[in-house]
């Protein structure tokens, strides 16, 4: 697993603290509730996400260094999956973020368990998503 930012890793510790999947999802919401607002106006069909069952938007500030997303969804779980895979990618360039192992990321916090099929693929194209449109930023 590439490096871990402070923040990133103090999720981690929080979540490896759990002992339980109740204490893990109660978590998983308070990180949702921080997850940075996307602005109404930004969730347009060019900013959704395909390959999620749930409705999700990104959007690449390309003014920004070192990169930053924003991301929206309707689904509470998946808004504090969502805010945890931002902060696993927070700090990193675009051939590290590339690099990512997303599955390996949520099997050290504790949730791949939970983690339907369907929800692990929308974890995976949003991972693509942000792929893509940071190679066409470059």
């Amino acid at each position: 697993m590439n490096a871990l930012s402070p923040a990133a890793q103090a999720a981690l510790t929080e979540f490896q603290a759990c002992k339980s999947w109740e204490q893990r999802a109660r978590l998983l919401l308070q990180w949702g509730n921080q997850l940075e607002q996307l602005p109404q106006a930004q969730c347009t069909p060019e900013t959704l996400v395909h390959g999620c069952e749930t409705r999700v938007w990104l959007v690449l500030n390309q003014q920004s260094t070192p990169w930053h997303f924003q991301v929206a969804s309707e689904a509470r779980l998946l808004r504090g999956l969502l805010a945890l895979l931002l902060l696993r990618i927070a700090g990193l360039d675009a051939a590290h973020i590339s690099a990512v192992d997303i599955q390996q990321w949520f099997e050290h916090l504790g949730l791949s368990r939970q983690l339907s099929p369907s929800r692990s693929n929308g974890l995976n194209a949003v991972l693509q998503t942000m792929q893509q449109r940071l190679a066409a930023a470059l």
